[in-house]
C-alpha cells in the first residue's frame, strides 16, 4: 500500500473526519503511517483492540523563529537540564500514568517501544521513521517529560507529563531550542491547543501541513551529534 497515495485520497475526497481504522499493530505499518504523516492512536473496543491512524484536519505547528518565552519561564530555564533522545519507557510509563492509556493502549506501546531509539547504546539513528523522547531533569530528578516520532526534519509529539510547576513549559521551551539548533524544519505538535498557541504555534490546515511535512520529511538532521 502506498500511504501518500492514501493521504492524498482523503484530501481529494475532502474527507471530513480525522480518524481511519485499521487492525494491525505491526510495527513497519505503524511506521508506514507515521512517514505519511498520520500521529497514530489506538482504541478498545470491548475484547479488541483497533489502531487509529489521526490525519487532523487542522495541525499546531511551531516555526522555532515564532517561539515565545515568557517572562516568568524565563529564569526556570536554568534551573533544570534536558536530555534529548531519552530512554523513552520510563517517559512513556509517566504518560500513561498521568493521563490514562485511552489510546495508549497495549499493542500500541509494545509497538511503540519496538520503533524507539535512544542516544544512549542504541547505535547510529535510524533513516525510517522512530520514536524517543525527552526527559526533563533537576539533578537527577525526572521532572518532566515527553515522546514522540521523529521522521526528517519533523518531530511530531505524542504525549507529554510535568511533576513540578512550570517543568512541562521548560521542557518545551528547551525541546524547540534543541530541535532547532539541529536543524529541525518545524515541531509538529497535533491537535491545536491554547497552550501550543501561547508558546508560538500557529495552526494549519490538512492540505497544507502535508504539502509541509513531505518537504521536511526528507532532511535529515545531524543526530550523531547527540550521540554521548
Amino acid at each position: 500500500m502506498d500511504f501518500d497515495q492514501v493521504v492524498d485520497f482523503l484530501i481529494a475526497e475532502n474527507y471530513p473526519d480525522e480518524f481511519c481504522i485499521a487492525q494491525s499493530f505491526a510495527p513497519d505499518f505503524i511506521q508506514s503511517l507515521m512517514e505519511a504523516g498520520f500521529l497514530v492512536m489506538s482504541v478498545r473496543d470491548g475484547a479488541d483492540t483497533f489502531l487509529l491512524p489521526k490525519l487532523h484536519l487542522e495541525r499546531s505547528i511551531l516555526f522555532f523563529k515564532n517561539l515565545h518565552i515568557s517572562k516568568s519561564v524565563k529564569p526556570q530555564l536554568s534551573r533544570y537540564t534536558l536530555k534529548p533522545f531519552d530512554a523513552i519507557e520510563p517517559i512513556l510509563e509517566a504518560c500513561i500514568a498521568t493521563h490514562g492509556d485511552d489510546w495508549l493502549t497495549e499493542p500500541l506501546q509494545k509497538a511503540l517501544l519496538q520503533l524507539s531509539w535512544s542516544a544512549a547504546g542504541d547505535g547510529p539513528p535510524p533513516q525510517k521513521a522512530f520514536c524517543s523522547a525527552f526527559g526533563l531533569y533537576r539533578g537527577s530528578t525526572l521532572a518532566a517529560g515527553e515522546f514522540g516520532v521523529f521522521y526528517g526534519g519533523v518531530y511530531t509529539s505524542y504525549s507529554g507529563f510535568y511533576t513540578e510547576n512550570s517543568a512541562g513549559t521548560v521542557q518545551m521551551v528547551l525541546t524547540a531550542r534543541f530541535l532547532e539548533q539541529k536543524g529541525f524544519t518545524f515541531w509538529d505538535l497535533g491537535m491545536p491547543l491554547e497552550y501550543k498557541t501561547r508558546l508560538g504555534a500557529a495552526g494549519v490546515d490538512r492540505t497544507t501541513f502535508i504539502r509541509m511535512f513531505r518537504e521536511a520529511r526528507s532532511f535529515q538532521p545531524a543526530l550523531e551529534q547527540s550521540l554521548p
